[in-house]
């Protein structure tokens, strides 16, 4: 708690602390209140059951004193959101796109990442957009959490990270299979460190175009790329292999050649690959254009 990696720390863990020190004194008080009812009021010394009237006293003081307790829950509760609303006009602006299971940032200038990069001190405004099911986006270092709604457009929140750093992201609303594979990073650089990463002169080597690609758009999540099971087909030998796939309901064999490679990431249900489950993966006709298409096949060719 009071981490300090970003403004809105402090009011969140003051409001967390506020309802959690209420929460034991009444706890507390309440269990030895039960206690001492249970002895002083114990059977062998009260025999006979006696009427006892009400207290008007008693009433106004146990709904008066909950209703402030309440009253100041909520004033210490939006004190603390109303803060998380006012963006600054100088706040860099990046899109998060979610869908089953992961994350994709594009930034202003056409770069994408898995990653959520940002540079320390520097408000950040993220977009928000979920293209297949219900997603929420959430940073618990920095308190900063939302739902991420397909077809809702005003969704986004914004934070100042205040410490550099590698911060968890993850969905934290349930999203099917791998909803708890959704986990991501939000990298915080020096001004320096985030510029050279921004206009792609880092020192970081060179990456092979296709494997940016499916990192980019969370095709790994499902697809493995050594082998190993997933939500779907692994990646791993898969051009040039014989498929059994089923097709209008009946089973066929096809090649994975690089046509049906491109017709399986735009039209994924039209020959679903037998013994997975149709209906999963979304069409991304629209979203990779062919240039990307083309570094995908030249990928998992190297997949051996």
């Amino acid at each position: 708690m009071f981490n300090g990696t970003s403004p809105f720390v402090e009011g969140v863990d003051n409001t967390f602390l506020f309802i959690i020190v209420i929460s034991l004194i009444l706890l507390i008080s309440l269990t030895f209140l039960m206690i001492y009812f249970i002895v002083r009021y114990r059977k062998d010394k009260h025999p006979e059951a006696a009427q006892i009237e009400g207290s008007t006293t008693l009433e106004i003081v146990w709904t008066v004193i909950p209703g402030i307790l309440v009253i100041l829950m909520f004033w210490f509760g939006w004190k603390s959101y109303v803060p998380m609303r006012e963006v600054p006009a100088d706040a860099m602006k990046v899109t998060s796109v979610a869908r089953m299971w992961g994350f994709t940032f594009n930034y202003e200038n056409g770069k994408s990442s898995p990653k959520l990069v940002v540079p320390v001190n520097k408000p950040v405004r993220v977009q928000l957009e979920a293209v297949d099911v219900l997603h929420a986006f959430y940073i618990p270092a920095f308190r900063v959490k939302n739902d991420m709604v397909p077809g809702n457009n005003d969704q986004w929140v914004w934070f100042t990270a205040n410490k550099t750093g590698s911060y968890d992201l993850f969905c934290a609303e349930y999203c099917g299979t791998l909803h708890s594979a959704m986990i991501t990073k939000v990298e915080v650089l020096t001004e320096e460190e985030f510029t050279a990463w921004y206009e792609g002169t880092e020192l970081s080597g060179e990456q092979n175009a296709g494997l940016t690609v499916l990192q980019n758009n969370a095709c790994i999540a499902c697809h493995s790329l050594d082998g190993a099971p997933g939500v779907g087909p692994s990646f791993k030998g898969i051009l040039g292999r014989e498929t059994r796939v089923l097709v209008d309901g009946k089973e066929q064999t096809l090649v994975a050649d690089e046509e049906y490679l491109i017709r399986s990431i735009l039209k994924p249900d039209s020959e679903v690959v037998s013994g997975y489950p149709k209906g999963i993966m979304q069409t991304y006709e629209g979203r990779l254009s062919d240039q990307d298409l083309q570094n995908i096949v030249d990928y998992l060719k190297t997949l051996k």
